[in-house]
């Protein structure tokens, strides 16, 4: 079977990926820090490109959001286009008094209630795990160009946490899980990783708190943060092999 929400060659794919949930994130990435950039996919206006950095292939593409988008799109990135890692990058909410906004997170791993682990790998599992490997790549650009992340476990809401309360959902957790921050796909990225033998990180910009109200960002801060993140996720896979 081939591929039906991605289509294009597979030699206009990289098997290096960040994967914003937005599509005009990608757009911004290529036109911003990728040289030669080129369209590779527009279906569903689901943009993808793929350019160079630091003289490295890298395809940029957008994810959607939520557990069922980001985890089809990265099924057919590591299926059918032979992607080998997928560095995730988004916002998130913080659920820990000690992770702050503008602070980025490295998910160690995601735990969920939601039932798609089940769904692909029959698994019962509430916790999918980040790839080691490419976790301690990105604390190593981390410290390389003096980008702070701070580490540990990620919960992924199926319910936009910010309008809706989900706290009868993380008391279903481990009192022991942790939780740093809140985030709607890196469960689903995790697990399709997983299933497939690939490796997959999340790394997340802190957008809201509450237990900082009154200290929104304003459109120009968020977008630094976010740029700095870009630069720490690029700077990390361009060192993977």
């Amino acid at each position: 079977m081939n591929p039906i929400h991605i289509v294009t060659s597979k030699e206009n794919i990289a098997p290096l990926v960040l994967f914003p949930g937005d599509p005009l994130r990608a757009k911004y990435i290529a036109d911003n820090y990728l040289e030669d950039a080129k369209l590779i996919n527009d279906v569903r206006n689901m943009l993808g490109y793929t350019g160079t950095y630091k003289g490295k292939r890298i395809t940029v593409i957008g994810s959607g959001m939520g557990i069922p988008s980001a985890s089809l799109y990265a099924y057919e990135l590591y299926k059918f286009y032979n992607v080998k890692k997928i560095i995730r990058i988004g916002s998130a909410g913080a659920l820990s008094p000690n992770v702050h906004i503008r602070d980025i997170v490295l998910a160690s791993a995601a735990y969920s209630n939601s039932n798609f682990r089940y769904a692909l790998m029959k698994s019962t599992a509430k916790k999918a795990v980040a790839s080691n490997s490419l976790n301690q790549i990105i604390l190593n650009a981390s410290k390389r160009v003096n980008i702070p992340v701070v580490k540990g476990h990620v919960y992924t809401s199926e319910v936009f946490d910010v309008y809706e309360s989900i706290d009868h959902l993380l008391n279903k957790m481990p009192s022991n899980a942790n939780l740093l921050a809140c985030e709607m796909e890196a469960f689903g990225i995790f697990t399709v990783a997983d299933h497939l033998k690939k490796d997959a990180a999340c790394l997340i910009s802190i957008s809201d708190s509450k237990f900082e109200k009154g200290n929104d960002l304003t459109a120009e801060e968020r977008q630094t943060t976010l740029n700095q993140m870009i630069f720490l996720a690029l700077e990390s896979i361009t060192k993977t092999k």
